[in-house]
């Protein structure tokens, strides 16, 4: 292999240099209390992910307000009562010179029936029909309800910059409520907050612009965003162009680009058609549009999804089309992989396709999160993951576990 350009470091538009060009990209744990706060488990997990030599290291969905849960045991960050644990948890990464941000997130439609009492959307746009069974229309959120999104983003990168988090993303993909309000399948509204791509787009720039007012220049703040949704009528690679010219002008620090839906998953790869050879060799799933965006703007880009390879990894860098490598699953199943990708050598292990054989199950995608969760939590233990493991059992395991978490959190929620 020519030079390791994994290991150069990379300098983001406020100064804050990250030391390589590796990071893991989010995925979710569910390993914070039925309540809604961080754990020793937590901290145990991206110590392990720190240690393997990453320079930025994204935290799993993190949300702004127990009201509004993607998953029984995310971590919520609404207030500084768990300032201890978050510095613990910031600690374990920084300490071995890594990056640590904090994914914020709110899922606005996307989350399964019975977590919240409610769920909030730009729209009371259904899920699809097959999709129905699992998740409740959502109600169309009022501007003053919008106003306070707005402002709990701001307060969670504020309290976790004083956690002593290096900085945060705000996660506008994958169909959560950012991404929700930039799509014209989800966003049907009228007022100033719909109606045009630049009305669409007005949510997240608001988000951000809160988030920079209470942390200030030096704390870095990026996004992931969507090529595009893969919904018929959805968001365009045209809108994510021009939302990201936009991000890119109001002074966003990285951005993280993915793709789909829990109803499209293109970010998984289910939705990926075969390859020429030629472009299998390429490895990730986005790079195409990363090419197009790179001739449209300077910020830094970060690719996740797709790659497999030290030697694609360096062919993507050295192609100019973006400065991060992103990786997630494969972090999952060899947590020590970075040490060998940045050594030049590839993991001994590969990502494959995850199923149970149950078709309803396997295109929803959803085995992509599942399954790859409960490896994480066997690192968590101080164990290690099995990247054997059956489809199907991890699916049947997680349903029982998942009702129970469903039942624990409402239960707390109606003490509290």
């Amino acid at each position: 292999m020519k030079r390791n350009l994994l290991n150069q470091p990379l300098r983001l538009p406020n100064g804050t240099v990250l030391r390589n060009r590796l990071a893991k990209a989010a995925m979710s744990e569910t390993l914070g209390t039925y309540d809604n706060r961080p754990t020793p488990e937590l901290v145990q997990l991206y110590r392990r992910w720190a240690g393997s030599g990453l320079g930025l290291i994204i935290t799993g969905n993190v949300m702004i307000d127990r009201r509004a849960l993607g998953e029984p045991g995310n971590v919520a960050i609404e207030d500084e009562s768990d300032l201890p644990v978050l510095r613990q948890w910031a600690q374990a990464v920084t300490s071995q010179g890594a990056a640590l941000w904090a994914q914020l997130n709110h899922p606005g439609k996307q989350s399964t029936k019975g977590l919240n009492a409610y769920n909030l959307a730009p729209s009371a746009v259904p899920f699809r029909a097959d999709m129905a069974t699992f998740f409740e229309t959502p109600r169309e959120a009022t501007p003053a309800e919008i106003q306070d999104i707005i402002e709990r983003f701001g307060r969670s990168a504020a309290i976790c910059k004083k956690a002593g988090f290096s900085g945060v993303e705000i996660h506008g993909a994958h169909g959560y409520l950012v991404s929700q309000f930039l799509s014209p399948h989800h966003n049907r509204r009228s007022d100033e907050w719909g109606g045009s791509p630049e009305k669409r787009r007005r949510f997240v720039l608001a988000v951000h612009a809160e988030i920079r007012r209470q942390v200030g220049p030096d704390f870095p703040v990026g996004i992931k965003l969507n090529s595009a949704d893969f919904q018929r009528g959805g968001f365009t690679e045209d809108e994510s162009i021009a939302t990201i010219r936009a991000l890119a002008d109001a002074g966003i620090d990285l951005v993280e680009i993915s793709g789909g839906t829990y109803e499209a998953p293109a970010m998984s790869g289910a939705m990926q058609e075969p390859k020429k050879a030629s472009t299998a060799e390429r490895e990730a799933y986005f790079l195409a549009f990363a090419e197009k965006l790179r001739a449209a703007v300077k910020v830094p880009l970060m690719v996740t999804g797709g790659f497999r390879t030290a030697a694609g990894m360096n062919a993507a860098l050295r192609s100019g089309a973006l400065d991060v490598v992103g990786l997630a699953r494969l972090l999952a199943i060899d947590p020590d992989a970075p040490a060998a990708l940045l050594r030049g050598r590839d993991s001994v292990q590969q990502v494959r396709p995850i199923r149970t054989g149950l078709k309803a199950v396997d295109r929803m995608g959803i085995m992509e999160v599942l399954w790859y969760t409960r490896q994480l939590k066997r690192i968590a233990k101080g164990g290690e993951p099995r990247p054997a493991e059956c489809g199907l059992s991890a699916f049947l395991k997680s349903a029982v576990d998942s009702g129970w978490g469903t039942f624990r959190t409402q239960r707390l929620r109606a003490r509290g």
